[in-house]
């Protein structure tokens, strides 16, 4: 029997093993993708790659990473001192930017010649190669958006395999930025297997194994608790994405939520098949935002690990934008159709829960990437970021403004960082004052960011909620939609929310992110002012 004080000590000391890998990982990159926004993840897994303890980082990575541990157990056999290398979204990585390392943990008094545990941390890494700078392109094939890496052993018996390494690094456009960010990643896998020995030499190797997988079960009672207090029944919702960046069409998204008992079924049949463009979700994109929602909406208390995802069944259609097949292109997939999973998903369970489910937030991640020749080094450059928008409103509260939401979860690039790293210099940062939904309680307001070009650039912009704003609830307004134009020396020029275009020394982007759906009729319509 697992005493629950001993418990509880072990499962804040082990997540405090997946925080002090992000701390290392944070501290020791080169980017500022990395090192300003927090663009990474860490977590600790078990013997079989299911996720035991994540650290607070992106809820889109660390859903999908026990994917990528598994593909790595299944392809590879690794001994103390091995590291796995891949990004293959389509053996659980998310798209092509994002790179995992998976290194084996051997206990002392464990279970002898295989691994006991296993790190594992991804970081998005600002140019993997393809066809545009930041590899975020609007692509139709997923061999335009970078290298491609399957399960490889970057490193073996402690020693990195250089010859790898450089086969990495002659694809991309940065080497020398990708293989400090690489080696940051090594560090902070390395930090989290020799805690995971100090704890199992003070709790033994048996115990501390034993409590991990309690860990894991306890996740799953708080779930199926949770899900025992919704109402019996099936709640349907819809919504779209604007375009798939090929052509205007809405790429609709369909959720089919049925509840019974301490289980829920998630079917997210109806959803439009795989596009020509590059929303495409690979599957463990899609569970990762199935877990963050059931996360978010069971509370804080229940540990972020597979245990959520046991009471829950998954539909996804093969060769649907919600799991797609190669060679599809992923690289807004893992960005901007994530989000709108979480949005369709929520908004089913509103309608089971309508005290508890807030609207609906900005529903973007809104990625800028772009690249050229920096003139104060005459060496490429690329560079990656997202920008805030603005929370949904929920019951009794407005929504907050200017924040990452749901499957993001960095930080903003400070203007220094970001005007030192590149040829960029920022003009304007502010509030989109206003572009929350009205209601009863407001949503938050997003921003307004202007990048003038100090060289000339390409721009890559993968953005949504553009033509279909995210919604109010329970009589709230939708928000503000997004926008983005281009101030060039003969005028002003729209741009849609997912295009490549070219900048001149002295002309400059703006964008402008969403706000959040407002919650509640306003006080003065319910009172019939």
């Amino acid at each position: 029997m697992v005493d629950p004080v001993e418990l509880e000590i072990v499962r804040n000391i082990l997540w405090v093993v997946a925080e002090e890998m992000g701390g290392v990982l944070q501290r020791t990159a080169f980017s500022p993708n990395i090192k300003e926004r927090r663009d990474y993840s860490c977590a600790i897994f078990d013997a079989e790659g299911e996720a035991a303890v994540m650290g607070d980082h992106m809820p889109v990575h660390l859903g999908s990473m026990p994917m990528s541990v598994k593909a790595v157990l299944g392809d590879l056999d690794l001994e103390p001192g091995d590291v796995a290398v891949l990004n293959d979204p389509f053996r659980g990585g998310t798209h092509l930017p994002d790179i995992t390392l998976v290194s084996p943990v051997f206990l002392e008094g464990g279970g002898g010649s295989e691994a006991d545990l296993f790190v594992a941390n991804r970081a998005h890494h600002s140019d993997v190669g393809g066809m545009a700078a930041g590899s975020m392109p609007l692509a139709t094939e997923i061999y335009q958006e970078g290298l491609i890496i399957p399960p490889l052993k970057l490193a073996a018996g402690g020693r990195t395999d250089e010859q790898l390494l450089e086969l990495i690094l002659a694809n991309v456009r940065t080497p020398e930025e990708r293989r400090g960010d690489l080696n940051a990643q090594l560090a902070a896998n390395a930090l989290g297997a020799r805690r995971l020995g100090e704890i199992a030499g003070r709790y033994g190797a048996e115990r501390l194994l034993e409590m991990v997988a309690e860990v894991q079960d306890y996740a799953e009672r708080i779930t199926r608790s949770f899900i025992k207090q919704i109402p019996d029944g099936t709640y349907t919702f819809e919504d779209a994405l604007d375009d798939d960046g090929v052509g205007a069409d809405p790429v609709p998204i369909a959720v089919r939520l049925t509840v019974e008992g301490d289980g829920a079924a998630v079917d997210f049949s109806g959803s439009a098949p795989q596009t020509a463009g590059g929303v495409n979700a690979n599957l463990a994109v899609t569970l990762s935002a199935v877990l963050y929602v059931f996360k978010a909406i069971v509370g804080e208390d229940v540990p972020a690990n597979g245990g959520i995802l046991r009471p829950i069944s998954l539909a996804a259609p093969e060769g649907s934008v919600v799991n797609a097949r190669p060679p599809a292109a992923v690289a807004a997939g893992n960005v901007e159709t994530s989000q709108r999973i979480v949005d369709v998903l929520l908004g089913a369970l509103h309608k089971a829960l309508p005290e508890l489910v807030p609207a609906a937030s900005a529903g973007t991640m809104t990625n800028v990437a772009f690249g050229g020749i920096d003139g104060r080094t005459g060496l490429p450059f690329a560079y990656y970021e997202t920008v805030a928008g603005g929370g949904g409103a929920g019951r009794g509260a407005a929504g907050l403004s200017g924040r990452h939401s749901h499957m993001t979860n960095s930080l903003n690039t400070p203007v220094e960082a970001m005007e030192h790293a590149v040829p960029i210099r920022i003009e304007r940062y502010r509030l989109r004052r206003g572009s929350g939904g009205a209601g009863r309680w407001r949503g938050g307001d997003g921003i307004e960011r202007a990048y003038l070009a100090l060289a000339p650039i390409t721009v890559t912009l993968l953005a949504d909620r553009h033509v279909r704003p995210p919604y109010g609830l329970e009589g709230g307004s939708p928000a503000t939609p997004g926008e983005a134009l281009v101030e060039r020396r003969g005028g002003v020029e729209t741009l849609p929310s997912k295009c490549r275009c070219e900048l001149e020394a002295g002309e400059t982007l703006v964008v402008r992110t969403p706000g959040g759906g407002g919650f509640g009729k306003p006080e003065s319509t319910e009172k019939g002012e």
